[in-house]
C-alpha cells in the first residue's frame, strides 16, 4: 500500500515507519525536520506543516491510508495544541480523499472499571494529564463523526509503551485497559506497530478503537 505517516520520526511514529516499510509498503514520511528520517528504500520523506489543512491535504492525496502518530509533547500547551493538530489532520485526510486515517490514541481513556477511566484514577501521573486529555478528546471527537464521510481507528496502547521487543504475540480488547497476569498493563512499541499495520492490512476496527497489552 501507499501509507502517509505523520510524525514518522517520533518515538511511535518511528516504529511505525520501520515495520510499515518491512512489509513491503510505500511509505510518506510527513515531518517538520526530514533529516530525522533515515534515507531507506521505500520512504520518501517530506517536509509538512500539520497545521495548514490544504497544504497536508495534497501531500496526503493518492495513498491508500493515512497513519497519524502526531504528539503535541513538545509544546507548552501540549492538549490544545494537539488537539488543534487532529482537527486539521482530520480536515485533510476528508479534502485529499484517503479512505482510511489511523491514529496513535492513549491509554487514558481506557477504562479500569466500569465508567471509571485511567485517567480519573488517583494514581495517574501528574506529568502525562495533558497528552492522556487531549488523546482522550480526540477519541471523543473521532466518535462524533463515525457515521459521517471518514473511515478511522484509533490504536489505544497498554498504560506503559515502552522500547523492547518485537514478538507479534499480545492481547486485544476494545475500551478496558488490558494487564497480564501480574497486573501490569505493558507492551513495546515494536510490538504496538505490528498491531497498527496489521489493522492497516486487515482492517477490523472500522470507526473503533481498540486496545493491546501483553
Amino acid at each position: 500500500m501507499k501509507v502517509a505517516l505523520i510524525g514518522a520520526s517520533g518515538f511511535v511514529g518511528s516504529a511505525l515507519l520501520a515495520e510499515a516499510i518491512a512489509r513491503g509498503h510505500q511509505v510518506t514520511a510527513l515531518v517538520q525536520n526530514v533529516e530525522k528520517v533515515a534515507q531507506k528504500s521505500g520512504v520518501t520523506a517530506i517536509k509538512t506543516d500539520v497545521m495548514n489543512v490544504a497544504t497536508l491535504s495534497a501531500q496526503l492525496r493518492d495513498h491508500d491510508a493515512v497513519i497519524t502518530a502526531f504528539s503535541g509533547h513538545a509544546q507548552t500547551d501540549i492538549e490544545g495544541y494537539y488537539l488543534r493538530g487532529l482537527n486539521s489532520i482530520l480536515a485533510a485526510t476528508r479534502s485529499s480523499g484517503a479512505p482510511r486515517l489511523l491514529v496513535v490514541g492513549g491509554a487514558g481513556s481506557l477504562e479500569v472499571a466500569p465508567g471509571l477511566q485511567l485517567i480519573d484514577t488517583p494514581d495517574f501521573p501528574e506529568q502525562y494529564k495533558k497528552s492522556a486529555e487531549g488523546a482522550r478528546q480526540a477519541l471523543n471527537l473521532l466518535r462524533d463523526v463515525s457515521n459521517q464521510d471518514l473511515d478511522w481507528t484509533m490504536l489505544s496502547p497498554a498504560a506503559y509503551l515502552h522500547p523492547g521487543e518485537r514478538t507479534a504475540v499480545f492481547r486485544l480488547g476494545t475500551d478496558s485497559l488490558l494487564s497480564d497476569a501480574n497486573g501490569k498493563s505493558q507492551i513495546s512499541v515494536q510490538d504496538y506497530a505490528v498491531a497498527m499495520i496489521d489493522e492497516l492490512e486487515k482492517p477490523a476496527h472500522s470507526r473503533r478503537r481498540f486496545t493491546l497489552a501483553y
